[in-house]
């Protein structure tokens, strides 16, 4: 029998809090993190508004020379890895370092790094570009920067599957914990993109809100008047043991990971297909391979991220895998608060998730106020809702075409 999954600890770096609690709290009560960008002067662009994670200074988690040789991704992944390291109690040796994995993602890795890198090439010549700015821009970065803060030597690596990332990277730790090659892993994802590139080329691809003056509506998911994405950053990070691994070590157990699933939409490299079958798919073999019935589903955490096509074709995935069932499920977006993490939005709705089932509390999709004939479901509209949340499901699609869906329970 494959092994039981378990998280025993999370950490999270969000536009809603520098932890857990905070981050959670906010959702849970409505707060958006929207506000100016302040990472860069952005006056002469047409996007001027992000979820930026507030108050976040690198050297509470590291030392500053560690500091300055991370990229603000990576930083945020340091962060979140020492919460969730520390709620879980997990230790480090030599004897059990072959046996811990590391699968930490990042959609794109040290964007500021590499613009920056670019910038001192072009303006001071090549023998001025830092030796440090490859292990700086690389995506794989934080995951092997975690590994060396613990001495870890088992698999680690960063998956990349767009704005999947995050879930993609959680569930590739699910199936190396089920298959026996590790007993635990650090996994979940970090991005940080609010760069000028960033902001400029994501806006030039017709995805983000512009509503710079008045931003308190924005992001509105499954909303009739959405107008786009707010780009957010942060980092998420789970421990994950097999149950027999944290049973025998006396840890708590939050949840269950009970299931996990990946397709491609094989259909466009930034549109999702216009009938959802992709994401329908993931979120029926997810299911399968937890086990679990469509009618035992009790919230679904949605990619939501306020876009005309993606909300759409969401809504109508969500009705190819559950019919009829699909009008009783309470679904909601924190992107409307979190805004667009992209590699990282994954593992920080894993993090809500787990949440959800252990709180019975389900956050809500603010910013709601017109509802969309297309978009028919229940949304959870602007305020949390106190039910029963015994099994969710994080849905996560990404540019490429790539879904990915994890199943998170209450642990019995």
């Amino acid at each position: 029998m494959p092994e039981r999954v378990v998280v025993t600890g999370v950490g999270a770096v969000s536009p809603l809090g520098l932890n857990v609690k905070d981050s959670w709290e906010n959702a849970v009560n409505g707060v958006s993190g929207v506000g100016p960008i302040t990472l860069f002067d952005s006056h002469d662009y047409m996007v001027k508004i992000a979820c930026e994670v507030k108050g976040f200074n690198p050297e509470n988690y590291m030392e500053p020379r560690e500091a300055r040789r991370r990229d603000r991704y990576a930083q945020l992944a340091c962060a979140a890895a020492q919460e969730a390291i520390k709620q879980s109690g997990l230790e480090f040796t030599r004897e059990n370092s072959g046996r811990i994995g590391v699968i930490v993602s990042s959609a794109i890795g040290g964007l500021k790094s590499l613009q920056d890198a670019i910038f001192v090439l072009h303006s001071e010549g090549p023998r001025r570009v830092s030796p440090f700015a490859i292990p700086m821009l690389m995506s794989n970065g934080a995951a092997g920067m975690l590994a060396i803060d613990y001495g870890i030597r088992g698999p680690t690596f960063s998956v990349a599957s767009a704005c999947a990332s995050g879930a993609d990277g959680i569930g590739t730790a699910w199936m190396l914990l089920r298959s026996g090659v590790i007993e635990a892993a650090l996994a979940g994802a970090s991005e940080s993109t609010i760069t000028p590139i960033g902001v400029a080329a994501f806006d030039r691809l017709g995805a983000m809100s512009r509503r710079n003056d008045d931003y308190s509506m924005t992001p509105q998911p499954f909303d009739k008047n959405r107008d786009g994405l707010v780009m957010g950053e942060g980092a998420a990070i789970l421990v994950l043991e097999t149950e027999q691994h944290a049973r025998l070590r006396g840890a708590e157990i939050l949840a269950e990971l009970a299931g996990y699933a990946a397709t491609a939409d094989a259909f466009h490299i930034t549109a999702p297909a216009e009938d959802g079958s992709g994401g329908s798919q993931a979120m029926c073999l997810a299911l399968q391979s937890a086990g679990i019935n469509a009618e035992e589903v009790d919230y679904i955490n949605a990619h939501g991220t306020a876009t005309t096509l993606n909300d759409l074709s969401e809504t109508l995935a969500i009705k190819s895998a559950f019919g009829d069932l699909a009008y009783n499920i309470p679904i909601s977006s924190t992107k409307s608060m979190t805004g667009h993490m992209m590699g990282a939005t994954g593992a920080l709705e894993a993090v809500f998730c787990v949440q959800a089932v252990r709180n019975n509390i389900i956050p809500p999709t603010i910013h709601y106020k017109t509802p969309d004939p297309e978009c028919d479901l229940d949304y959870v509209p602007n305020h949390a809702r106190e039910l029963t949340v015994d099994i969710a499901i994080s849905n996560a699609f990404g540019f490429g075409g790539h879904n990915a869906v994890l199943v998170i329970k209450k642990y019995r």
